[in-house]
């Protein structure tokens, strides 16, 4: 009787599901959840919007405790990270402890945080850092995992290293794939170590970033609806970019050593919304939907068919404060706008499944905007005020090709200029002046996309003593390589002086027209 009463339940529990619409869970879908912004939503809010959207995982980039309490009790997975500046002090075995005793044990012995993954650096490798993290990311990713062993959580956590692709040297094909050369030895140290601990190889992989730096990339095959640039490689052939990449790195693991069948977790993989001509709502819902359609599908890759691929998308939430660069789009990764506004319809489970909820409880600062003013102040000053406006605050919208580009003339982008700072400072006083060229309404002014927004008004304080360093994918920083067939670009070269003046002189062009 009992067991026909539970299977009742489990049955009726199942129907009210199917019918309110309770989000399903795909067990290899995880997000990357970065706090780079100047006004976060609170923690507890992001944990009930991963929870609405049934996320099981997420990926952070430091081990911040204001995140980690948030996630207490809540049973999402958790990969806790280590940014790259704190490797150095890792090296040394007691500091290691340290930060494992001071940051894992105290969630991990109360049962309060499913904490899966260390992540010891990101992307330590890339070819910009010029050999920075060479010598400290491996002694550091062996002081975590024997500190870890140490505590008595070995066997359920396991530290990992998220690289960049740019670790990989293409040679034409998927299947002749091996480790860059100046990094060969010591990737193949890696692999040993994550293979020997049962830990996964984690790898980010950025399409966009391909099509970002290289004209020649065929757009389409940086999508998943079939290209008419395929890639023949033997018997297989690809047809997007991402399963290239991701049997590159098969290939290059098999050609190291004994790991060509070693777990493979996607460590970041997105498409930013603006702050590029190919960074919009339009291609953003294109790939992600594309791609959570293919790899939810579980028919994997083709060096790996029929098997289930884990991943985290890049990203949750828009950063504002990210640098920018690799380019303007570092700030518009997100799935959602800075406050938990969903930017398109997006089924995490796959095709035709539940679209994105929204976040819950977020509270803003009064409905008055700051826009620019031509008939009062001096107005000799308009180019200094914008120039002001935007370094202390967020222009990257109002480059060529991004959301603001068609909507706004000269005077518009002046308005959004003094909106973006206005709002980033809480609308406090004086912060609609600018030599008095500026003035606050009450009428929205967003035009089509371009969106005048209203700040949150109570941001969350968001700080740790373990969270110096900065995480965070879409090409931290530049690298090449020949993969799957086409030139393969991961990151910028560019600084951010030029990124910012880059924006701005197109600014200055809207204005002088």
């Amino acid at each position: 009787m009992e067991t026909q009463t539970c299977l009742q339940l489990s049955l009726c529990t199942t129907i009210l599901c199917f019918l309110v619409q309770c989000p399903l869970q795909s067990e290899g879908l995880g997000v990357n959840w970065g706090v780079q912004a100047s006004h976060p939503l609170s923690p507890s809010i992001v944990v009930q919007l991963l929870k609405s959207n049934g996320i099981p995982k997420v990926k952070l980039f430091d081990s911040n405790s204001s995140v980690l309490d948030a996630l207490v009790n809540s049973g999402i997975e958790v990969m806790v990270g280590i940014p790259n500046d704190l490797l150095s002090g890792l090296t040394n075995p007691s500091k290691a402890n340290t930060w494992v005793r001071n940051n894992i044990v105290p969630y991990m012995s109360s049962n309060g945080v499913n904490i899966k993954y260390v992540a010891v650096g990101n992307e330590p490798f890339l070819t910009s850092y010029n050999g920075s993290f060479l010598n400290l990311t491996y002694p550091a990713l062996v002081n975590i995992q024997s500190a870890l062993n140490a505590a008595g959580y070995g066997g359920k956590i396991k530290a990992t290293v998220p690289m960049n692709a740019d670790v990989i040297q293409g040679n034409g094909a998927p299947s002749l794939a091996v480790f860059r050369p100046d990094i060969s030895s010591l990737m193949t140290e890696i692999a040993q170590f994550l293979n020997q601990n049962g830990a996964p190889y984690t790898i980010n992989i950025y399409p966009f970033i391909s099509l970002h730096d290289d004209p020649n990339f065929p757009i389409d095959y940086a999508f998943f609806d079939g290209s008419q640039h395929p890639v023949q490689d033997g018997t297989l052939v690809y047809q997007n970019v991402f399963d290239a990449s991701f049997d590159s790195l098969v290939a290059a693991l098999a050609a190291a050593g004994p790991y060509g069948n070693m777990k493979i977790i996607v460590g970041e993989i997105g498409w930013p919304t603006d702050g590029d001509i190919n960074a919009n709502v339009e291609y953003a819902k294109k790939f992600n939907q594309g791609f959570l359609n293919h790899v939810l599908s579980n028919l994997g890759t083709p060096r790996r068919p029929n098997q289930a691929v884990e991943f985290y998308l890049f990203s949750l939430i828009d950063e504002d404060m990210k640098s920018i660069q690799p380019g303007n789009f570092e700030r518009h990764w997100g799935i959602f706008e800075y406050d938990g506004k969903s930017k398109y319809s997006l089924s995490l489970t796959g095709a035709n499944g539940q679209v994105l909820v929204q976040a819950s409880g977020v509270k803003y600062l009064t409905n008055e905007w700051c826009i620019y003013n031509p008939s009062s102040g001096d107005q000799s000053k308009l180019g200094d005020s914008i120039t002001y406006a935007c370094e202390n605050s967020d222009c990257t919208s109002l480059g060529y090709g991004c959301s603001c580009n068609e909507y706004l003339d000269a005077a518009g982008n002046a308005s959004y200029a003094f909106n973006q700072y206005f709002q980033r400072f809480n609308q406090g006083p004086g912060t609609c002046d600018f030599n008095g060229l500026g003035h606050v309404v009450t009428k929205d002014p967003s035009k089509g996309s371009c969106d005048f927004i209203i700040q949150i008004a109570e941001p969350a304080v968001i700080s740790n003593q373990y969270s110096s360093g900065s995480g965070g994918g879409g090409g931290g920083g530049s690298g090449s390589g020949v993969v799957g067939g086409y030139r393969m670009l991961w990151g910028s070269s560019a600084s951010l002086m030029l990124a910012t003046l880059s924006m701005l002189l197109h600014l200055f062009c809207f204005i002088l027209t």
